[in-house]
């Protein structure tokens, strides 16, 4: 697999092979499932996005709960992914992922490797805004992701912006709707 994106079926295998919980693949399960959805509505409108990618890298995103629930599985999933050979493409989502994504500065106050943690390409920001519309594994309006991320950070907290603003863009991606 050294290099290739997983079939769906090898990245469950991968997840439960590193210890994932039944509830994380759930959860990774429904992400992945939204993130096609919107990917499919990008398509629709004539923009052009690796689905594959998506669906991978949704199932994968959450590949470091295998070891950690805290705000470093990111990092902890990024470093298995590169133990097993995963692309570069799928690393950077699983790392991205994370709120509405990190600056470097941030990453550097959680003792992170000091680099950019923000969605930088259409399937790492459909991955990470995905993500924020499933609760376990259920969808939920951005609104009600937002407000929970307000009571644990603060109001005013960047990640906040960085989450509306990722809405927006995916929002106007696919014409105001991703049903």
């Amino acid at each position: 697999m050294k290099g290739r994106i997983p079939t769906p079926e090898e990245a469950i295998e991968i997840l439960r092979e590193s210890g994932c919980s039944p509830n994380v693949i759930r959860h990774c399960r429904a992400v992945a499932e939204i993130a096609v959805k919107i990917a499919l509505k990008c398509r629709e409108r004539g923009i052009p996005v690796d689905l594959e990618l998506i669906r991978i890298g949704a199932l994968l995103h959450d590949l470091g709960r295998s070891k950690t629930h805290s705000v470093h599985h990111p990092v902890v999933g990024a470093k298995i992914a590169e133990e097993l050979g995963l692309p570069e493409a799928i690393i950077r989502i699983i790392k991205r992922h994370i709120g509405g994504g990190l600056t470097a500065e941030e990453a550097a106050e959680l003792g992170w490797p000091v680099e950019n943690y923000l969605p930088e390409t259409l399937e790492e920001k459909i991955v990470t805004y995905a993500d924020k519309l499933i609760d376990g594994d259920k969808v939920v309006p951005i609104e009600k992701t937002i407000e929970e991320f307000k009571r644990k950070l603060g109001e005013d907290h960047p990640s906040i912006k960085r989450i509306m603003n990722l809405h927006r863009e995916i929002m106007e991606l696919c014409g105001g709707s991703i049903e």
